[in-house]
């Protein structure tokens, strides 16, 4: 292979990486802070996808004016949701255990909740649009210019988050319950303000990231469930609530998976995914960008 052959080949794999990253930090966010394993994660994702679609079909808007809004609308439902859902659930689980399980089991309600009612408004078809599909050239390789724009806009929603968390207030409040929740809030840090508010971000998150994704790919109501199954591969590689190994595990996992499918064959992309979760649990379970008792 030339030397602009593996550049395309690299590139190709860190802009869906980039993708998986922004979409495992909220994911990871929801389950870093509050324990809630949210399986409906990759349908909100769906959401923003459809509004951006919508918008740019109905109305002739560049969807990068989506890209805030799709987070704004996202985040309020996600506080909306987790008012009507998982507050309850707080109060009415004895103990943690229980209280994972039974989020799970709302957040899987979620997910065909939210499949039907966007099949039942948009349909069941592919959708999509053309947005800067002229190609791009560095050096000898060349690259769509939607999909380099994705991939900019993913890093600096990722980047922004991660900056958040380590340079804020707010965000040493995120990582003090994160490492305790018990003495955060004997510290006096607010949970019944803070869960709300981060569970919002994160599927702002998966709004940003499905207003990205329909830029450069068609769009189905089935398209978030792969997506959050990837999200769990991510944080497993980059460690559950390490907000940098999430960013690294999704840039990693998208260069292996386009490495690995041009070497092999395309239709093994899932099987490629899994082979390195399962290795990943078995040979590193707490992560391959964090210290053990420590989160990044």
């Amino acid at each position: 292979m030339s030397f602009s052959a593996w550049l395309e080949l690299i590139a190709s794999g860190l802009i869906t990486g980039g993708i998986y990253a922004l979409v495992a930090l909220g994911l990871n966010l929801q389950y870093g802070l509050m324990r809630i394993l949210n399986i409906a994660h990759g349908e909100f994702l769906m959401v923003g996808a459809y509004l951006t679609w919508m918008v740019q079909t109905s109305f002739g808007l560049s969807p990068l004016w989506m890209v805030p809004v799709s987070f704004g609308l996202l985040m309020l439902l996600g506080m909306v949701v987790h008012w009507l859902c998982f507050r309850r659930l707080t109060a009415t689980s004895p103990n943690l255990d229980i209280f994972e399980a039974r989020g799970l089991m709302v957040a899987f309600g979620l997910m065909f909740l939210v499949q039907n009612v966007v099949s039942y408004i948009w349909g069941g078809d592919l959708r999509g649009y053309d947005y800067l599909t002229d190609p791009v050239h560095v050096g000898s390789a060349q690259f769509a210019a939607n999909k380099l724009l994705v991939f900019a806009l993913a890093l600096l929603f990722a980047g922004a988050l991660i900056v958040l968390l380590r340079m804020t207030l707010l965000g040493k409040g995120v990582r003090a319950l994160m490492q305790s929740p018990v003495g955060a809030q004997l510290v006096g840090i607010d949970t019944k303000r803070l869960h709300p508010l981060m569970f919002g971000v994160g599927l702002g998150l998966s709004g940003v990231a499905g207003s990205l994704l329909s830029m450069a790919f068609t769009i189905s109501p089935s398209m978030g469930e792969p997506y959050t199954v990837t999200a769990l591969i991510v944080i497993t590689l980059g460690g559950f609530g390490s907000m940098g190994g999430a960013l690294a595990g999704g840039l990693l996992l998208g260069v292996i998976e386009a490495l690995g499918m041009h070497f092999t064959n395309p239709s093994l992309k899932a099987l490629l995914s899994y082979v390195v979760f399962i290795a990943v649990l078995l040979l590193r379970p707490e992560g391959l960008f964090t210290r053990k008792g420590r989160k990044a």
